[in-house]
């Protein structure tokens, strides 16, 4: 599944790194941080005729998803309309929050909050355009850059990293990165 990513200054980086030796206890440290704009599914890549017509299932094969650079070509393609009239935007990492019950996966979730309207507003126009993915998408979305999650942290750890303070990271964003899960790697970006 392909996302649209917002791109992190060095400063959430030095942030995340400060913080790694408090996030004992969990199962899972993220080493690499993102910040999801939108997922797009198969379909999405695809296409809507290819959907429509039921072709690809996304397990391999000639009529899956196109080779790697058609299916980044077509998925750019299909966000030209829905981002022309975006303007660079402001955002901001405020503080740290947790997912006590997460929609999927392990719990509990620790993670940067972020603030930004423009973020929002970007989220809300590609959910109408590609629909959003349930529970996590559309209002549900809660803009945030995962620190880590699961396991037993020791009590009062989750409650000292959402109590620590630091100075908001503010940043404008002027473009936005197509990643792709299977490389691990940007695919391509999408000016502002």
């Amino acid at each position: 599944m392909f996302s649209l990513n917002v791109p992190l200054p060095p400063a959430v980086d030095r942030l995340a790194t400060d913080l790694h030796p408090k996030l004992t206890g969990f199962d899972r440290v993220r080493e690499r941080h993102t910040l999801v704009c939108k997922r797009f599914g198969v379909g999405d890549v695809r296409g809507e005729e290819a959907a429509e017509r039921g072709e690809g299932d996304g397990r391999g094969g000639d009529r899956d998803v196109p080779p790697r650079q058609e299916a980044v070509d077509r998925l750019r393609g299909r966000l030209h309309r829905p981002l022309a009239a975006v303007e660079p935007f402001e955002i901001a990492v405020t503080g740290i929050d947790v997912f006590d019950a997460p929609r999927s996966g392990s719990r509990p979730v620790v993670y940067l909050a972020v603030e930004s309207g423009g973020l929002i507003r970007i989220h809300r126009r590609l959910c109408s355009v590609f629909g959003p993915i349930e529970g996590i998408e559309g209002d549900e979305y809660v803009p945030h850059i995962t620190l880590a999650r699961g396991g037993n942290p020791a009590p009062g750890v989750v409650a000292e990293l959402v109590d620590a303070e630091f100075d908001p990271i503010r940043w404008r964003v002027h473009a936005l990165d197509v990643w792709d899960p299977e490389y691990r790697e940007v695919a391509a970006t999408v000016d502002l």
